[in-house]
């Protein structure tokens, strides 16, 4: 069964019967141009939602260990480093 639906103007004229539809665990779907345009869900929901998708990111050190390692296509600089002022 697809969520509740409401145009933008009914969702202004009636916010808190969104709210309180969302906040007992029904997404309400708001329509702008009579496309979708926002979903409104209880917070609880929001936060299960967010903590899922850090759960499935790649963290910073998969990022690193992911990159492609050298396999000499480019010399190297063989001068030495510049000095630096103490």
């Amino acid at each position: 069964m697809p969520p509740p639906t409401w145009s933008l103007q009914d969702a202004k004229n009636r916010f808190s019967a969104v709210v309180e539809a969302a906040s007992h665990g029904k997404p309400q779907v708001v329509t702008k141009h009579g496309k979708p345009a926002v979903v409104v869900v209880a917070a609880a929901e929001y936060e299960r939602l967010r903590h899922l998708e850090r759960l499935k990111a790649p963290s910073f050190t998969d990022h690193l260990l992911a990159m492609p390692t050298d396999d000499g296509a480019f010399d190297r600089l063989k001068g030495t480093l510049r000095e630096t002022d103490p």
